[in-house]
């Protein structure tokens, strides 16, 4: 027998008015949201009308449409629109910059070109409103668009024509905005310049914010939807819809109000391991138990993810699942500059070379290895360029490559890779030029093909595969290489919302917000701080006791489970957020 429905949602469904829509992971936002859309769509819309359902993650952007597909009757599915942020702001950007001066034709600055071209600068270096006021002059006279210009760009637009806020609002009288907690200023200030406008449902979890270290989000993002909207409040409270079964919702609950009960949790598993044992070993034996642990709670599991705290653990993680005689299949979610870099240098080595012209290709690929010298944003990485900068001058005035160095082993690697030839299967010419860079006698060289490793370069997406088989297609070469890899890059990080999470997956729980998976693996290590001194890795350097903002992230990693969550835990030293809990 059905339960009645709440009159909280009867009237929810039934407002024209603003909204916001609170509950913890796996509550059922995301299905209420949609309920709501339904409810839009089949009162009756216009002609070009829909619902815009926006988040700043992709992954959530990916969920709802795979939600969408098995909830939404056919008849409307067209009439919901799911975009994230940054592909909204791009849409209004790529037909009306030109209204602020812009060229018409708009190109994305991608962030490790941005990095290689500000030489890594950050926003606390002295010199970054120089680099701000050069990013706007990239915009207004050559079109290049930089990532962070995305929302103040747009917010500029909107504000300076009633025109376009009056298109938004027609085409959209309804926009649900996704972890509206963790939403940046920019972003905020476009939805609150369109609340006259549209009807705004805002979806949010108080205690998953974040990402309130990065600039314009924090704590007092759900106040100001509160002031600024007045919203229609719906509390969903901490039931668990993701999880069910299980006492995972419990036990994150627990660690972040930093309440151990004392006894074991369903769902829940430790895994004691020495930091100095064999780590592929411990992850192996890690895995054998969620997917038993999975299986034993009724689903024959199909995906699982390793989650760290820092790049450099994802790092060491994928590097040692990658070991041994028998590797272990896995993808890498990352954000790393300095690898995107790297693979337009392997686009370049994949592109045809001319054995007449190999100190043309030389001079190319010293720049464009300085490029990656200089997103680094070290000492040591800026006088790496500018060696390379130099050298490559010299070998323009006429100087001959010399017996051996750089220069000589890139020639080396093109001549060879040339010799060889490709087969046409992107996947397999790919793995080609990243042996051949890794075989290198040039340990400058060769480095890169650990830059590669992080890639996982099929893992970007399926724009990467089908712009390189285009290229073989048309030429039966990999002519154009890197500009298909820059479009892919664009597309992937723009437009592609498709989240193929199969298998098995590593990434930092930042980078898990949005997702979920049939089994987790959190993975705590041991940190040196000084002489015979450790800190746990789930305590961030700059939280204080009782460790609010730690307590806060850990709850977002063991959340992303459906059936099983196992904290891979050090022996030593005890780890502050997890004393007390029995697992």
């Amino acid at each position: 027998m059905n339960e009645p429905i709440p009159q909280a949602i009867i009237d929810f469904l039934a407002t024209s008015g603003h909204c916001l829509v609170s509950g913890g992971p796996g509550s059922g936002k995301t299905t209420l949201a949609l309920r709501k859309a339904i409810t839009h769509l089949a009162a009756g819309v216009g002609p070009g009308q829909a619902v815009l359902f926006l988040s700043f993650s992709r992954a959530a952007v990916g969920r709802l449409i795979e939600a969408g597909a098995q909830s939404i009757p056919r008849e409307y599915r067209n009439k919901l629109v799911v975009q994230t942020f940054h592909s909204f702001f791009w849409n209004l950007l790529g037909c009306h910059a030109y209204l602020l001066g812009a060229p018409r034709r708009l190109h994305i600055l991608m962030p490790h070109d941005e990095r290689a071209l500000s030489q890594g600068i950050k926003s606390d270096d002295p010199n970054w409103p120089m680099w701000e006021q050069e990013r706007e002059r990239l915009f207004y006279e050559e079109g290049r668009l930089a990532f962070d210009l995305f929302g103040p760009m747009t917010l500029r637009l909107i504000r300076e024509s009633t025109s376009i806020k009056n298109l938004i609002g027609q085409q959209y009288p309804l926009i649900i905005v996704d972890e509206a907690q963790d939403t940046g200023q920019h972003a905020w200030e476009v939805i609150r310049e369109m609340k006259d406008r549209v009807q705004i449902v805002s979806l949010v979890d108080p205690e998953q914010q974040i990402f309130d270290h990065l600039p314009g989000v924090g704590p007092e993002r759900i106040n100001a939807i509160l002031n600024e909207l007045a919203p229609m409040e719906v509390d969903l409270g901490q039931q668990n819809n993701r999880s069910p079964g299980t006492e995972i919702a419990v036990f994150a609950n627990d660690v972040m109000h930093g309440r151990p009960r004392g006894q074991a949790y369903t769902g829940v598993s430790r895994l004691a391991y020495h930091p100095k044992h064999d780590l592929n070993k411990t992850l192996r034996k890690a895995l054998a138990i969620v997917y038993r642990k999975a299986r034993e709670a009724g689903i024959n599991p199909e995906s699982c993810a390793i989650l760290a705290t820092t790049g450099p653990q994802v790092a060491e993680i994928t590097a040692a699942l990658s070991n041994g005689s028998r590797p272990v299949a896995h993808r890498v979610v990352f954000d790393e500059a300095q690898a995107l870099l790297a693979s337009r240098f392997a686009a370049f080595l994949l592109e045809p070379k001319r054995p007449e012209s190999i100190v043309s290709y030389v001079i190319e690929g010293l720049e464009l290895l300085g490029n990656l010298e200089r997103a680094a944003g070290t000492v040591g990485g800026r006088k790496a360029a500018e060696d390379y900068r130099r050298w490559a001058e010299e070998y323009k005035g006429g100087k001959k490559l010399p017996n051996k160095g750089l220069a000589t082993a890139m020639r080396s690697v093109m001549m060879a890779l040339h010799k060889t030839g490709y087969c046409g299967d992107p996947w397999v010419d790919w793995l080609r030029v990243k042996e051949a860079v890794r075989n290198s006698d040039d340990r400058r060289l060769a480095k890169i093909a650990s830059h590669l490793d992080y890639l996982v370069a099929f893992g970007r997406g399926r724009f990467l595969a089908s712009n390189l088989l285009g290229c073989w297609m048309q030429t039966a070469t990999y002519a154009g290489a890197r500009a298909a890899f820059d479009s892919a890059l664009a597309q992937d990080s723009i437009l592609e919302t498709s989240q193929d999470l199969g298998g098995i997956h590593v990434m930092t729980i930042h980078r898990a917000k949005g997702k979920q998976f049939d089994g987790v693996i959190v993975v705590r290590k041991s940190i040196p701080v000084g002489q015979r001194q450790w800190r746990s890795s789930f305590v961030w350097r700059d939280d204080m006791y009782p460790y609010p903002r730690s307590r806060k992230i850990l709850r977002v990693g063991i959340t992303r489970a459906k059936k099983h969550v196992l904290i891979l835990d050090p022996v030593f030293p005890a780890c502050p957020l997890l004393q007390g809990h029995s697992l």
